[in-house]
């Protein structure tokens, strides 16, 4: 026979077999990955253009009040502060300092230092002790600080931020302070001050701010309440109203509420008066949010106004800038809706009780669902007791996902000014209630309820669709929010924070594992992968998250859910694969990252740089105390801790149902692996140790034990070979929460793994 009819054989057979098509789903899949993973790195790359620069100015007169807030201003009784507030750029200062409370010493010594120091160590019992170091003035010129070698050795010694007091002065040429606190901000690293006055002089004030390019005041300190504060105000008010008559041509007037008077933490008045600095909101690169700045921002400020280059490696703020849009009306820029002092002040007083009462609650019904698993497992068997009540069941269920809803709602709560009420924490606790219910009952009353990863899924989408959202339009609920993070702390002002960082992966991998299940297996690592590589460049972009190291370890995570996705375990090569690809994109990152100026550098390529010049040390230093601090003091240590021990239940115990339930939806297992892996590393490299872990249980953890408690409750059920489920509906009709046959949620019950092994028993299918 002819070699022609054969080959015309087997085309045919090829046609008819359909070998293309399965070649086709063999090479797709991995390109629609590879594709996901470049454009996850392209999404990252984005990053803004360097900041407009401010106009210069031949003077800066620097004016510092410790203690001075927003609420202390009034058009009346201080109007050369209103005033210039009202010409001027503002903002919301943030006086972080190495000390949890900064003392005005530690402010004053901050500001001069351009990182974070301490004057003196200790923590404050009561009202902090006024600044007062060792002057002397031995050529009634300048002064020298007697103490200030004792000082930077301590903060070389004792903190791990490099910081080296003196380091503004030192990149002057000259500086003139009145005031002690000025001093303390004016001394150079061996003590000496310039131009010292102890008070600003009665006659010949603009011949002494013309002597050097800077001049620090200090205005005095700004504590108690009532008639004293209100004297101690105007004084300020007074002395700044002779700076604004006296001051240079061509200058800019800076002042800050530089520090706190007690361990009550607070925000404080930011303003920058002079050409170009108009009616603005200020902000700088290191907080990444209009009207906020850090009181280590104003010395690069002062530089890059007066035109001088920063010194290398030493400041840890960045120079700040005006920005438009701010309201013309002081009072509506600063008061209101907008006070953010008092925003913040309220949310620190009740976060901590908002997470300790979720962790007792969940605590409380892992406790109530421990017996309701076992009795469900001993069901099954010919001599165990009735299955539990199906009210109780119910119920429990309900409870389940109304907890795993709360940190969503209570993130929620924060787009009504709560704070603003007479009793804060009540109506706080009561708008977070009311949104619980309603979520809880969109979910219990939706037609798919009944289905099994419905509680799962619904939960995590709305998580993702709410941290998600809020990131879309600026970030504005985590913003001094309770499920939030506070501009208080110094720590973050913009983006997602380790809460809504926990949440928003939690739910992206969930969500993902269910819409996983509805696919095939080979397509499933393509369904991770899209899902997962958006909440990469939403986590990482500069314009969303803003949070590159959270991008590294979402990305990790990512990789390893996609690598199990299908069924089976973590093998050597599908670990090799997944590590190829978390390091293309992260790498790939980093190096982009690290070829921009360092003044546009993100967290990573400022660490990478650290790394690569020596320096790096004290970064890892700063993020190990961070997280030890964390890990002791965070509520949600407590909800990873428990989370951990009751899934180690369900998976470990002989009541537990995770096997079931993993062998029926693999790539539920998956997500759970991922959220793991990314919650634990943001957490350790971001330094707030197990917070994102504890965000991610809180949210997914009870839906999962209740996923796992209808799986086992229906562990008894038979189906018969026609596929029509007999339990306790009857026959052909699926037990409420029956999970799927073939894996994807829909259909009756069958005892199908992750290999799709069906067992069969005297014509029954388990």
């Amino acid at each position: 026979m002819s070699r022609w009819p054969a080959g015309l054989r087997r085309l045919r057979r090829v046609r008819r077999t359909g070998v293309p098509a399965r070649a086709a789903r063999t090479w797709v899949p991995h390109l629609l990955v590879a594709l996901a993973a470049v454009a996850s790195l392209g999404g990252l790359a984005v990053r803004p253009g360097p900041a407009p620069q401010q106009q210069p100015a031949d003077y800066v007169v620097l004016a510092g009040a410790a203690g001075l807030r927003w609420d202390d201003l009034d058009p009346v009784r201080t109007p050369n502060l209103w005033a210039e507030a009202s010409r001027g750029s503002v903002g919301w200062l943030s006086v972080r300092s190495a000390k949890a409370t900064t003392c005005p010493a530690d402010g004053w010594l901050t500001l001069g230092a351009g990182n974070y120091a301490a004057f003196g160590g200790g923590r404050v019992a009561g009202a902090c002790p006024p600044a007062a170091p060792a002057l002397t003035r031995p050529d009634g010129i300048g002064a020298d600080l007697g103490d200030q070698p004792h000082v930077v050795r301590d903060n070389a010694d004792l903190y791990p931020y490099r910081t080296v007091p003196g380091a503004l002065a030192e990149s002057l040429r000259c500086t003139v302070a009145v005031g002690t606190g000025a001093a303390i901000a004016a001394a150079r690293p061996f003590g000496r001050v310039d131009r010292y006055e102890p008070r600003l002089p009665a006659t010949g004030v603009r011949d002494l701010l013309s002597l050097c390019v800077l001049s620090i005041v200090d205005l005095g300190t700004i504590t108690g309440g009532g008639a004293s504060r209100r004297a101690a105000v105007a004084r300020a008010d007074a002395t700044l109203g002779r700076l604004v008559a006296n001051r240079p041509d061509r200058s800019l007037i800076m002042v800050a509420g530089l520090a706190d008077t007690s361990p009550q933490q607070r925000l404080h008045v930011a303003i920058a008066e002079g050409p170009g600095w108009q009616q603005g909101w200020l902000t700088s690169a290191g907080t990444g949010r209009d009207g906020y700045l850090q009181l280590v921002d104003v010395a690069p400020t002062v530089l890059a106004v007066l035109s001088r280059p920063p010194p290398e490696n030493l400041f840890g703020g960045r120079a700040a800038i005006s920005v438009p849009d701010r309201p013309a009306d002081l009072r509506d820029a600063v008061g209101g809706d907008h006070d953010a002092d008092r925003r913040a002040l309220a949310q620190r007083g009740i976060a901590e009780t908002f997470f300790a009462v979720l962790a007792g609650a969940q605590v409380i019904l892992y406790a109530l669902a421990v017996p309701l698993m076992m009795r469900a497992r001993r069901h099954a068997g010919p001599r165990g007791p009735a299955r539990a009540p199906r009210l109780l069941v119910a119920v429990l269920e309900v409870l389940l996902t109304a907890v795993a809803l709360a940190i969503p709602a209570g993130l929620l709560a924060d787009a009504v000014p709560w704070w603003r009420s007479g009793r804060p924490g009540l109506t706080f606790a009561a708008l977070t209630a009311a949104l619980i219910a309603a979520g809880t009952a969109l979910v219990r009353l939706a037609p798919q309820f009944r289905r099994t990863l419905w509680p799962m899924g619904a939960v995590a989408a709305a998580g993702t669709v709410v941290i998600g959202a809020d990131l879309m339009t600026g970030a504005r609920l985590q913003l001094n929010g309770v499920a939030g993070y506070s501009a208080i702390e110094g720590s973050r002002y913009a983006g997602v924070g380790s809460v809504g960082l926990g949440v928003f992966v939690a739910g992206a991998l969930v969500v993902a594992g269910c819409l996983a299940q509805w696919a095939q297996r080979p397509w499933r690592p393509v369904v991770v992968v899209l899902l997962g590589g958006f909440a990469v460049v939403v986590v990482g972009s500069p314009y969303l998250g803003a949070d590159p190291i959270g991008a590294v370890a979402v990305t990790a995570g990512v990789c390893v859910a996609a690598a199990i996705s299908a069924g089976g375990w973590l093998t050597l090569p599908r670990f090799a694969w997944a590590t190829v690809a978390g390091l293309a994109v992260t790498i790939g990152f980093a190096v982009l990252d690290v070829r921009r100026p360092g003044l546009e550098q993100g967290t990573v390529g400022r660490f990478l740089s650290a790394l690569g010049n020596g320096t790096g040390g004290p970064a890892m230093q700063r993020t190990a105390a961070a997280n030890g601090v964390s890990l002791l003091d965070s509520p949600l240590t407590v909800l990873a801790i428990v989370g951990a021990l009751m899934l180690a239940f369900c998976r470990f115990s002989p009541w537990g149902g995770l096997n079931r339930l993993f062998g029926l939806h693999p790539a539920l297992r998956a997500a759970g692996a991922g959220t793991t892996i990314a919650s634990l590393m943001a957490g350790v490299l971001g330094g707030s140790a197990l917070t994102v872990l504890g965000a991610a249980a809180a949210l997914a953890v009870p839906t999962a034990v209740l996923t796992t408690l209808r799986v086992l409750d229906h562990a008894a059920d038979r189906t018969p070979a026609d596929g029509q489920s007999e339990g306790p509906g009857g026959p052909g009709i699926a037990a409420p929460g029956t999970p799927a046959a073939d894996t994807r949620g829909d259909l009756p019950l069958r005892a199908r793994g992750a290999d799709g092994v069906t067992v069969e028993s005297r014509g029954w299918r388990r």
